[in-house]
C-alpha cells in the first residue's frame, strides 16, 4: 500500500472510531444551534434609527 493511501485508510478509521458529539449532528443539539442562530440572525437584520 502506498504511503498516501494508507494515511487516508488511517484517517477515515480514526473518524469513524470518533464518539464525539458534534453540533451539526443530527438531534436536540443541532436543533438547539439552528435555533441559536436563527435568533442571532434576526437580530441582525434590525435596522437601528
Amino acid at each position: 500500500m502506498k504511503p498516501k493511501a494508507r494515511f487516508l485508510n488511517s484517517v477515515v478509521d480514526t473518524a469513524n472510531k470518533c464518539d464525539v458529539q458534534m453540533p451539526w449532528a443530527r438531534g436536540a443539539r443541532r436543533a438547539a444551534m439552528i435555533a441559536r442562530r436563527d435568533g442571532q440572525t434576526k437580530l441582525r437584520l434590525v435596522k437601528s434609527a
